[in-house]
């Protein structure tokens, strides 16, 4: 009998300001369901990992000079408020897991990768170095 291949696959949770709105109550009742539902998925053995992230950092960058920024910025939409690992066997799994994330009823989105062995432009690089013919030298 063979064991289906399981992949990893990293959840990014989207949306900081999902509790908005809500009381004190209500914020602590989504965190509840949060971690009740990260809990359930350790237990199952398809989360590896997960953690939230604080809202402040830096940004590095090379524009105008290398240079480094307070961020990512609370307000955007797009700030990333955490992520989980988890080993499953598809991506369509990985969704299906995603799908049940408490906080998209309050505005939160996930995105769901896939996560590369290694860097896959070093892969394509080798790839291409071996394909050519090797140069004769002189």
């Amino acid at each position: 009998m063979s064991t289906p291949t399981k992949s990893e696959y990293m959840l990014l949770f989207r949306g900081t300001d999902w509790h908005k709105g809500l009381s004190p109550e209500e914020i602590q009742g989504v965190v509840n369901q949060m971690k009740a539902w990260f809990d359930r998925l350790t237990a199952e053995g398809k989360a590896k990992a997960g953690k939230p992230l604080f809202q402040e950092g830096k940004i590095v960058s090379q524009k105008k000079g290398r240079s480094v920024a307070d961020g990512p910025f609370a307000e955007s939409k797009e700030a990333i408020g955490g992520f989980f690992l988890l080993e499953v066997s598809s991506l369509d799994e990985a969704a299906e897991v995603a799908k049940d994330f408490p906080g998209l009823n309050y505005g939160a989105t996930v995105e769901v990768r896939p996560v590369a062995p290694e860097c896959m432009l070093a892969v394509s690089s080798q790839e291409k170095s071996a394909a050519q013919p090797a140069r004769a030298s002189a």
